[in-house]
């Protein structure tokens, strides 16, 4: 080891420098110069597992990124970036599923299986108990009660199966997540009395007919007696999707922004993985807002936004942190307009605006056939939107034609150089005009 006592510079000096082509200086102590090398042994042993790194994800893809998956299971960020570069190389992972999912994420053909242990709340020990108990019957499991009835549930504990339950791992039994979550404690009990009328010899007859196997639908009958609750309606989308975020760090079933992603095209929003060719440019994003950081002591806050295609951090400074403040909460769905930059070798949004998605509205202009091809009318048509648009970067209600009746009529997406500011406004104005107008929301709520 050697300590450096003082520093200077001692102009140029020919100075032997293994693993480098120039030379990096420093004096020690008596005048003595020494290299600050990179040991060749060292370099060449990080080339060689860069290389081996490189063969093996460009040659067995699959593997590799099971592999890593599996590594990163207790890492819930690492999980979601690397299956987001799995859609990107078109290798499928596969949502939990007790019947076919290991400990670790493990490759079938183009497609990975989902490791269990990457699920919140679920031990090492409950995951081994599941996988021996189906591997030595060799047989799936075919309800909650079948699946209570033959683990352990010394070892798997509810909590441990209700979190199963809530990512999906029992879907490809029953679905309906919502009852199966009601189902559980009754179950549960029936199963522990039913292991403990065995150990007495107090079987019922359809316990002894499973016990002989004599075929499938005695056994399948076996487990129509365990007991179940009042029948109700599964959980909603939205509640699905927030447990699996919980439990997993990401959406499994799909993503919240899938259902309106086709309605908001309209608005050309930018997808959050292409924002690195949007450097010092001014884009608007369909995101979810994942978190909020205040600052301390300024107007201001740190968000980090999500959309399907990945995440990325913004910065809302104290002139816009005043007009949004009351938009920045968790969860909300948003579109929000800003600048790319670069910031510490990290991509950011600087956020100007935003606005919820289900508030944003569209100006529908109906124009028949003789409208649409009168010069005078469109003239008229285009001072109108141009004097409501006014500042361009305000402006972000979009307008659209309906050209044609009937089955006739067809879309026509004005640019946003003739977006407006405000709907109700430019509605009014257009009847003035005498046109046709009215305003719709984006996004219509089912």
């Amino acid at each position: 080891m050697v300590k450096i006592i003082n520093r200077q510079s001692v102009g140029i000096q020919p100075v032997y420098d293994i693993g480098v082509q120039k030379d990096h200086n420093f004096v020690l102590a008596n005048g003595l110069i020494a290299s600050n090398c990179f040991n060749k042994s060292h370099s060449t042993a990080y080339a060689y597992v860069t290389y081996q790194t490189a063969y093996l994800k460009a040659n067995y893809p699959v593997e590799y990124m099971a592999a890593l998956l599996t590594a990163s299971s207790d890492k819930q960020d690492k999980i979601e970036k690397y299956r987001e570069n799995c859609q990107r190389m078109n290798i499928e992972v596969l949502p939990p599923d007790i019947n076919r999912c290991y400990l670790e994420f493990t490759p079938i053909k183009k497609q990975i299986l989902f490791g269990l242990a990457a699920i919140n709340g679920l031990g090492q020990k409950a995951i081994e108990s599941i996988v021996k108990t189906r591997e030595e019957t060799g047989e799936n499991f075919t309800s909650l009660a079948d699946f209570c009835s033959r683990i352990d549930l010394d070892e798997v504990q509810k909590k441990s199966i209700e979190n199963l339950i809530l990512v999906g791992a029992f879907d490809s039994i029953n679905c309906n997540r919502h009852q199966l979550t009601n189902d559980l404690e009754v179950a549960i009990n029936w199963a522990k009395k039913r292991a403990k009328d065995k150990e007495s010899g107090q079987m019922n007859l359809f316990d002894l007919l499973g016990e002989k196997k004599l075929d499938k639908t005695s056994q399948e009958n076996n487990f129509d007696q365990a007991p179940s609750t009042t029948p109700v309606e599964d959980f909603s989308l939205a509640e699905k999707l927030k447990k699996e975020k919980e439990l997993l760090g990401f959406y499994i079933s799909e993503h919240p922004l899938t259902s309106i992603q086709n309605s908001t095209q309209i608005l050309s929003p930018i997808n959050l993985s292409d924002l690195e060719q949007k450097i010092n440019k001014r884009v608007s994003t369909v995101v979810i807002l994942i978190s909020v950081k205040k600052h301390p002591s300024k107007p201001m806050a740190f968000l980090t936004l999500e959309d399907i295609s990945g995440t990325t951090e913004a910065v809302v400074f104290p002139n816009t942190y005043e007009k949004i403040k009351e938009l920045l909460i968790e969860d909300a769905h948003l579109i929000v307009w800003g600048k790319v930059n670069r910031r510490d070798d990290k991509i950011q949004i600087v956020v100007d605006d935003a606005e919820p998605i289900e508030k944003v509205n569209m100006v529908m202009i109906r124009l028949n056939l003789q409208e649409a091809t009168d010069s005078l009318k469109q003239q008229n048509l285009k001072v109108i939107l141009q004097e409501q648009s006014g500042d361009k970067n305000k402006a972000k209600v979009p307008v659209i034609g309906i050209v044609g009746s009937g089955q006739q009529s067809q879309l026509v997406r004005f640019g946003q150089n003739y977006w407006v500011q405000n709907e109700h406004t430019t509605v009014e104005a257009l009847f003035h005009a005498g046109f046709s107008a009215y305003a719709v929301p984006l996004i219509v709520n089912s």
